[in-house]
């Protein structure tokens, strides 16, 4: 290769280098600002596309458009009425300001440290300037009440919300954002994720609801054993009535049977008593003598009149 060719290729590559170095492109998601020795170099550059720069001196920052997550750590706070709680957040936040951004926080990194120290603290001073029940609830809707709803829940219900979940929250939201607008960021959303009870009171908690369910089960189980008590005691007077009313009627049958019965045998006995007599005395006979009996009677007894007469004959 000779010299001239060689040359031609170190100052194409030379030329490549140089072009690479000079431009930059931004997404539709990205924003930049432009430092020169660490320096901000003008404004901040928000349009997508190609742009141009001083090469090898100038650096571009780049900074994302959209919104963002925080998560803030759970705090453990004390609330107005001396109740420990552990208090988890979140909220949104984007950069609105590239140049301020870059000037006061540098990147996201330190952007999140400093979100975390303004929203944890508005929080905690939200949550100590108010009773549990305001950050727990948002109306005053009563709850439902049935038979599973226990004596605390009942006297819960009677707590009157002022300002609410809701109202808390975005009061956090609002003094936290008009912190960080000298950031040059937004903050959008602030929200509670969780709110629990500190280990402590987490276990006096579970130990009143598990004695009130207990509370409510024993009475539901002697409401049950009563209303069983009383199913019994219904079915016995039932049954016997039952039993009464089939003893009146089988006594009133028998009774009408054995009229009748009588009936037929006066009727018998007024149209023959000499054959009614002696049909009743036949029927007597295998009644009061068997094999094993033994009579003492006299030849003229009443007893053997008809025997006698058979055997006349």
């Amino acid at each position: 290769m000779s010299r001239v060719a060689l040359i031609l290729v170190v100052v194409a590559a030379l030329a490549v280098v140089l072009g690479f170095s000079s431009t930059y492109t931004l997404s539709e998601h990205e924003q930049a600002v432009i430092t020169r020795f660490g320096q901000p170099r003008g404004q901040s550059i928000t349009e997508p596309g190609l742009h141009f720069k001083q090469p090898f001196v100038d650096t571009v920052n780049r900074f994302d458009k959209r919104w963002l997550d925080w998560r803030g750590d759970p705090n453990q706070i004390p609330t107005k009425d001396k109740k420990y709680i552990w208090v988890d957040t979140f909220g949104r936040w984007r950069i609105v300001d590239p140049l301020r951004f870059f000037q006061r926080l540098r990147d996201e990194r330190n952007a999140q440290s400093r979100l975390d120290d303004i929203i944890d603290g508005e929080t905690r001073n939200t949550i100590a300037s108010f009773a549990l029940i305001e950050a727990v609830r948002s109306t005053n809707r009563p709850f439902e009440d049935d038979e599973y709803t226990t004596e605390a829940e009942r006297g819960e219900s009677l707590e009157q919300v002022s300002q609410g979940r809701d109202k808390l929250t975005r009061q956090i939201r609002d003094r936290a954002a008009e912190i960080v607008k000298e950031f040059g960021v937004e903050l959008v959303d602030v929200q509670i994720r969780r709110i629990n009870y500190v280990d402590e009171v987490q276990v006096k908690v579970f130990e009143r609801m598990i004695s009130e369910r207990r509370r409510t089960a024993e009475r539901s189980r002697s409401e049950g054993m009563g209303r069983a008590a009383e199913v019994r005691g219904q079915r016995e007077r039932d049954l016997k009535e039952i039993r009464s009313e089939a003893y009146r009627k089988a006594q009133e049958i028998t009774g009408t049977a054995d009229a009748e019965a009588t009936k037929i045998y006066a009727d018998a006995f007024g149209r023959d008593p000499e054959f009614y007599q002696f049909m009743r005395t036949l029927e007597a006979y295998p009644q009061v003598v068997d094999r094993s009996t033994s009579l003492f009677l006299g030849s003229d007894s009443e007893f053997y009149r008809y025997l006698r007469s058979s055997a006349k004959k």
